[in-house]
């Protein structure tokens, strides 16, 4: 499927996989790993921007895939997320949909909302707001109408 299609339909917590299409070169190659890499993997999505006019140009819409975090002796050192823009020539497939009953853990901003985590639990998503002190999330229970990323029962934090 297309980017388009993941943004319009795809709900926020879902596992994505992209490709290239290409097949993947053997391990000796790294340099063409590596390039391979960027144009093939899973994320899960957090985020979703509309088309945002601006006074000199015009950005299109786009998604934003959280591929894994880089950690130390429990400390994340580093994030990655990847955004993907509306006119990707990659395609698109949803790996796997959020459970009815887990719990996203979301944070709005900048007229966007961005999921934080995605919880088994409304315990376990109340564990995760102390523990990580984010003050202004609100919570979200995945329910069987939420085959948009609107749905879904919503909770105070």
């Amino acid at each position: 499927m297309s980017a388009n299609t993941i943004i319009d339909q795809a709900p926020l917590g879902a596992l994505i996989r992209y490709t290239d299409g290409s097949p993947k070169p053997p391990a000796r190659f790294t340099k063409k790993l590596a390039a391979w890499e960027r144009s093939n993997g899973v994320g899960r999505l957090v985020k979703k921007e509309p088309l945002r006019p601006f006074p000199t140009w015009t950005a299109p819409a786009s998604f934003t895939l959280h591929e894994g975090n880089f950690s130390s002796e429990g400390v994340i050192l580093v994030t990655i997320m990847r955004s993907h823009s509306a006119d990707s020539q990659l395609n698109f497939e949803v790996v796997e949909e959020p459970k009815v009953g887990q719990v996203r853990v979301l944070l709005d901003f900048g007229g966007s909302t961005e999921l934080l985590h995605l919880a088994a639990s409304v315990t376990a998503a109340g564990l995760w707001i102390a523990k990580e002190g984010y003050r202004n999330a609100r919570l979200e229970i995945v329910g069987d109408d939420c085959g948009d990323g609107a749905g879904g029962a919503r909770i105070a934090a």
